[in-house]
């Protein structure tokens, strides 16, 4: 399945630092099943948000962030045994959005 989901109202902090983001991201890949290959997270300065993507064997998660509307996209995208829901589960739980939005789309 293809995941898609908005996350909003997380602390700005959480959305600021490609590091701090990157750890989430590759950890809902594991706990999601996921074997991940590599990862780029990319930062547009001081104050901006992060753009970053986890390749996967499974195919791939990704994280849009905006800090200054406590915003963050994510695309979570896997076949085979890997379960999304589970990487959703740990990305809501380390961001701690006030609200999520989810959208799941069968592929294949």
């Amino acid at each position: 399945p293809h995941v898609v989901a908005d996350f909003r109202g997380v602390p700005a902090p959480r959305l600021t630092d490609p590091e701090a983001l990157e750890r989430p991201v590759t950890g809902a890949a594991r706990a999601a099943g996921a074997q991940v290959l590599s990862a780029h997270f990319h930062h547009f300065g001081a104050g901006a948000g992060v753009t970053g993507v986890v390749m996967l064997s499974e195919s791939h998660i990704s994280i849009h962030s905006w800090p200054e509307h406590q915003f963050a996209a994510l695309d979570i995208f896997m076949c085979g045994a890997a379960r999304p829901e589970l990487a959703l589960d740990f990305l809501r739980a380390a961001l701690s959005p006030e609200s999520v939005q989810v959208t799941t789309v069968a592929r294949g």
